[in-house]
């Protein structure tokens, strides 16, 4: 963080230069280094940036579920599609704003659910989160495309107050002290004391982290335009940044003297975002109501009532077949336009998260190497094991020739029975062997087998047997995909995950 920001004066470099020994004793805020290099990796993308963006969110349950809850909500109606997987998502919505809505709501997450050994800390993140919450109501309501920036924005709005709480508690006492003698701001006396302000601590934090320069740009504090005045989208995004997280500071408490200074605000701010007080006051309104659920010691929060409603998160089977028909919806509405490799995609997520999956794999056959290969991969560690996963394509007397040779869907319920080993093969002994239960989902292209899907249950699920209509689902997904394959006329089997 040090080498990348310089502060203009030697105490400011003194204080980052302690704070770099802090994060490096403690280890970088729990969650934020590791969430915002994976979710900007797969944005920056080098290749399969989409599946990259789809495997990147589905690696967290949570998230999954709160992308595609935004990707269905009004900001996005005119798309006219319902979004049913974050592979369809990614195709309706692109890559980048898939990227700026998962970093949001995982920074949200990881915020909300941090546990710091000092009170402080944790108020600070929960006004970020509800700072971002804020955002998200007034761009809706603004109807902004640059909605998701601003949410992040906003959160790291104050990021320079979260590391100082976080990493060193005994210099924010010391501000808040000094404030308090010179009745102003911790803000105001930062400089002071530690020789640069909250907001260039942020800064430099978000430079160590790598985040874009639009993201930095919309971090910045802005007082609002005059009237009139001409506001660009990097404006607009900074003023809503700064306006959320002034908001979050007074509704935190949830009393009348916040009331009024957000009443304030929303006349101050409502020229330069576009929308009425009014309005803006009823976006506020309902960022309250999402808090409430989102927070988890502010006021606003009502944690007994929270708790009240906590329900434990055990799937029904009828849910799990609502899945695999909400993918078979959608890999319909994308059959005319969406290439043979989006629409795997789309089917490998659809049986990963609709059939609780260990593991699903996609696999390719290719006709100059003679060869079935693993291609893409739901699930923890598959990515490391894709390249043992190849083997070659004449017939051996095992389980996934015969799947294919037969072209109907295989369900293996006890893969350790001994009687069942001589029909396994080695490069599946040699990766997959964790597995209790398998699927084979083979697909074909002009009557060949193309490659199949493959997914498994280890020993963290309860014994599992397939329904007559989960069978029929299966084969429902697996046409779609062949049709796909088929209707592209001159393109080879193998370019199916291409």
């Amino acid at each position: 963080m040090i080498a990348s920001y310089k502060a203009a004066t030697a105490l400011g470099n003194k204080t980052l230069s302690e704070l770099g020994d802090c994060t490096r004793r403690r280890g970088d805020m729990p969650g934020f280094a590791k969430a915002i290099t994976a979710i900007l990796g797969a944005m920056r993308g080098e290749d399969e940036q989409e599946f990259n963006m789809t495997r990147t969110v589905l690696s967290d349950p949570v998230l999954t579920q709160k992308v595609l809850r935004l990707a269905n909500s009004g900001m996005y109606s005119a798309f006219g599609q319902h979004v049913n997987t974050v592979s369809k998502a990614v195709l309706v919505l692109g890559t980048e704003a898939i990227g700026h809505l998962a970093l949001g709501l995982k920074l949200i997450e990881e915020l909300a659910a941090t546990s710091t050994d000092t009170t402080i800390a944790h108020i600070e993140m929960e006004k970020a989160v509800l700072a971002g919450i804020v955002a998200q109501q007034i761009a809706y309501t603004a109807e902004s495309r640059h909605g998701e920036e601003a949410v992040v924005c906003s959160m790291l709005h104050t990021l320079g107050r979260m590391m100082l709480t976080f990493y060193m508690p005994e210099r924010w006492h010391e501000l808040q002290r000094l404030a308090d003698q010179k009745a102003c701001t911790v803000e105001d006396v930062a400089p002071e004391l530690l020789g640069l302000s909250l907001e260039e601590i942020g800064h430099a934090a978000a430079l160590h982290w790598g985040l874009p320069s639009s993201l930095l740009n919309g971090m910045r504090a802005l007082a609002p335009a005059e009237a009139g005045a001409e506001v660009s989208a990097s404006d607009w995004i900074a003023g809503l940044s700064t306006m959320a997280a002034s908001c979050a500071e007074s509704l935190w408490h949830d009393d009348a003297a916040g009331a009024e200074k957000v009443k304030q605000l929303t006349e101050s701010y409502a020229g330069m975002l576009g929308v009425e007080p009014a309005n803006l006051m009823h976006a506020i309104e309902q960022a309250k109501v999402v808090a409430a659920n989102d927070l988890t010691i502010a006021p606003l929060s009502r944690p007994a009532e929270r708790r009240a409603k906590a329900l434990a998160k055990t799937r029904q089977r009828a849910a799990g077949n609502k899945i695999l028909l909400s993918g078979l919806a959608d890999m319909r509405d994308v059959l005319d336009t969406a290439s043979p490799g989006q629409m795997v995609q789309i089917a490998l997520e659809t049986v990963y998260k609709g059939l609780d999956f260990s593991r699903a794999v996609a696999f390719v056959r290719n006709r100059k190497e003679n060869t079935y290969s693993a291609k893409i991969s739901f699930g923890e560690g598959t990515r490391e094991l894709l390249p043992g996963m190849t083997f070659d394509d004449a017939y051996e007397p095992n389980v996934f020739h015969a799947a294919l040779n037969s072209d109907r869907v295989i369900f293996i319920e006890n893969s350790r029975d001994a009687k069942f080993a001589a029909k396994l093969p080695l490069w599946w002994k040699s990766s997959l062997s964790e597995a209790r239960s398998f699927v084979i989902l083979p697909l074909s292209a002009n009557g060949q087998p193309a490659g199949f899907l493959y997914g498994d249950w280890d020993d963290s699920f309860p014994p599992i047997s397939l329904s007559a209509t989960e069978f029929a689902l299966l084969n429902d997904m697996r046409a779609m995909v062949v049709r796909a394959v088929e209707r592209r006329h001159g393109i080879a089997p193998e370019a199916v995950t291409r």
